[in-house]
């Protein structure tokens, strides 16, 4: 197993970074604290006595700001968790003993790209469109793949392009593209291990409403125990027309959190790299 491991990784490859970069004032939902970063030392407020001098930061965030994964905890339903468990109960002591974010496994495995635009022949879908599953159908034949369970499945809406303009991605007055009940269900049908958007939400977010209503959050996490991942950088995966590919998602051990930000990893062989078995 170690051997073909080995084996695989001297092959030419190429790594796409999914995530986005934290910057104060970056565009987050408004339910969570920003992000801020301090250099708290700085070089020179300490020299030792070899000259040698430190910097160092203090970053304070939300669990759910910038590109993060949902915890099964993060959303309850009439008062439960998935699984029926009391969300008052297992939240007690100021984090939750079952459903958090430690709770989740490292994934390493295949993931597909649901790139609904291109499926549609589109450049973007409209503000406030819901995803469907006939949208999703269509993504998943452009694909040239079955959905297999324990896939990870990303859904590109196109919105992602809309980072550089925080309240336009935010997108509260115009809504937000996104899957709306139909489509979570569509989902968790096919078992995936986790989903993710390039969106603020995994919704359909209505013009005006903003976070009012979570249809696919509650499919998903409650009803389901799916994790969620959000603000993902899709562009570049979907300007190479990469549709399957092998993917690395690990989230800070943030025990009994409801989030962690993570830097999803797509990996794809890359013929046009330089071998290196032959170290050209």
């Amino acid at each position: 197993m170690v051997d073909d491991v080995l084996s695989a990784l001297r092959r030419p490859l190429r790594v796409y970074d999914l995530a986005r970069p934290y910057l104060p004032g970056m565009p987050q939902s408004p339910n969570h604290p920003p992000y801020s970063h301090a250099l708290v030392r700085r070089h020179g407020d300490m020299i030792r006595q070899d000259g040698g001098s430190a910097a160092n930061d203090l970053i304070v965030l939300g669990t759910h700001v910038g590109t993060h994964i949902d915890a099964v905890a993060h959303v309850s339903h009439d008062g439960l968790l998935h699984g029926g468990i009391v969300a008052a109960e297992a939240q007690i002591g100021g984090r939750f003993d079952r459903l958090g974010v430690d709770a989740i496994v490292p994934i390493v495995g295949r993931a597909v790209l649901l790139d609904i635009p291109a499926a549609l022949d589109i450049d973007a879908c409209a503000a406030g469109y819901e995803v469907t599953p006939d949208d999703l159908e269509a993504a998943v034949r452009l694909a040239g793949t079955d959905v297999e369970p324990g896939d990870v499945l990303l859904v590109r809406t196109g919105w992602g392009r809309r980072w550089g303009d925080g309240p336009d991605y935010v997108g509260f007055d115009s809504g937000v593209p996104g899957p709306g009940e139909s489509a979570a269900r569509w989902l968790a049908r096919r078992r995936p291990r986790v989903v993710g958007a390039d969106t603020i939400a995994f919704e359909r977010l209505a013009p005006g409403a903003g976070h009012a209503a979570l249809p696919a959050h509650r499919v998903l996490l409650v009803e389901h125990g799916i994790n969620i991942i959000e603000t993902l950088n899709l562009e570049e995966l979907a300007a190479d027309a990469v549709r399957v590919f092998a993917i690395v998602v690990a989230p800070l051990l943030l025990v009994g959190a409801t989030g962690s930000p993570v830097r999803p990893l797509a990996i794809v062989g890359d013929p046009g790299s330089p071998s290196v078995e032959s170290g050209r």
